[in-house]
């Protein structure tokens, strides 16, 4: 038993804020965030728009992608959920009509679809269900400390799908999870519901150095990893599907798996880094462009706070 993805679909919200406009208000400008990450603007939630309804959006052009009306399970993976509870997953469910079937969040930050995509696998290829609905959505700009150069440049909102169904031809080949609760001081935003009356302040908090050395070396671990289990070569990789977080940590990814970045979909210069959304974000990107094409083997991995990383292989 395989799980194939048999559809995907992408949203991002209309308004439009340029590295230019940022500028107006920041002690930066386009060629300083340009030059430092490969971002030239990112999308921003309207006041009354919902991580639920860029969810939906995004939910809605996978299922019609994919053919289906129905699916077994809903998995949402966000770091910025509409509420405490119930789940975003509970909220897309009802807003589907998928009634009586598994919904449920996944908070793994920026490797959260990967994470949401290991999960459904599981299930898949257990048996119990022969279909999923996976999205990652995002609000960020709702967390970001807009006064901090460092960090509110970097991140945008959007969401992201893939609907998944059992087949017995190969399809996710396999996924691979990991994480390190030890480095949660390089990137954080501190002061949940449940931490103690005054504790944090709201906003991202970075070590860019440390996190972009963080990242190249397990991405590149993982794709070693990832490939050795599957008995496979660089070579045998046709497409990278990497997180767009940072354009250098994408660039040392395609050199680490040999890749020329002609076979490495980025999509971070147009939304930037959208956390759970942006994998997706990029592979529906690829998949409605055509670049990615019935056949293709395509690695997708990502690295968010936790510290988090997963890959995830799959035939199309």
């Amino acid at each position: 038993m395989y799980t194939r993805i048999i559809g995907t679909g992408s949203y991002l919200p209309e308004r439009v804020v340029t590295n230019d406009e940022l500028s107006e208000k920041l002690d930066t400008g386009d060629e300083w965030i340009r030059t430092r990450t490969g971002i030239r603007s990112r999308r921003v939630a309207g006041d009354g728009e919902t991580v639920c309804e860029l969810a939906e959006h995004a939910a809605r052009a996978a299922l019609e992608a994919a053919g289906l009306d129905r699916v077994g399970m809903v998995v949402v993976a966000t770091t910025t959920p509409d509420n405490i509870f119930p789940s975003t997953a509970c909220s897309l469910q009802a807003r589907l009509g998928l009634r009586d079937i598994p919904a449920f969040d996944v908070q793994a930050v920026c490797s959260g679809f990967v994470y949401a995509l290991s999960v459904v696998d599981q299930y898949v290829k257990s048996g119990a269900t022969d279909s999923a609905l996976v999205v990652g959505a995002e609000v960020l700009s709702r967390v970001v400390d807009w006064t901090d150069r460092s960090t509110c440049v970097l991140f945008g909102d959007g969401a992201g799908a893939a609907v998944v169904q059992a087949g017995d031809e190969p399809g996710i080949y396999s996924t691979h999870l990991h994480a390190d609760g030890s480095l949660e001081g390089i990137l954080n935003a501190p002061g949940g519901p449940g931490a103690p009356q005054g504790a944090g302040a709201a906003g991202i908090r970075m070590e860019g150095g440390e996190v972009f050395k963080s990242a190249v070396k397990v991405m590149g671990d993982m794709v070693a990893e990832t490939l050795e289990h599957n008995g496979m070569k660089e070579s045998d990789i046709d497409w990278l599907v990497p997180h767009q977080a940072n354009l250098r940590i994408i660039k040392a990814a395609a050199r680490r798996l040999g890749l020329p970045m002609e076979r490495v979909v980025v999509t971070v210069d147009k939304h930037a880094n959208t956390s759970a959304a942006s994998i997706p974000l990029a592979l529906d990107c690829a998949v409605r462009d055509g670049r990615i094409k019935s056949g293709d083997c395509v690695l997708m991995e990502g690295v968010g706070a936790g510290m988090t990383w997963g890959s995830a292989l799959a035939r199309f």
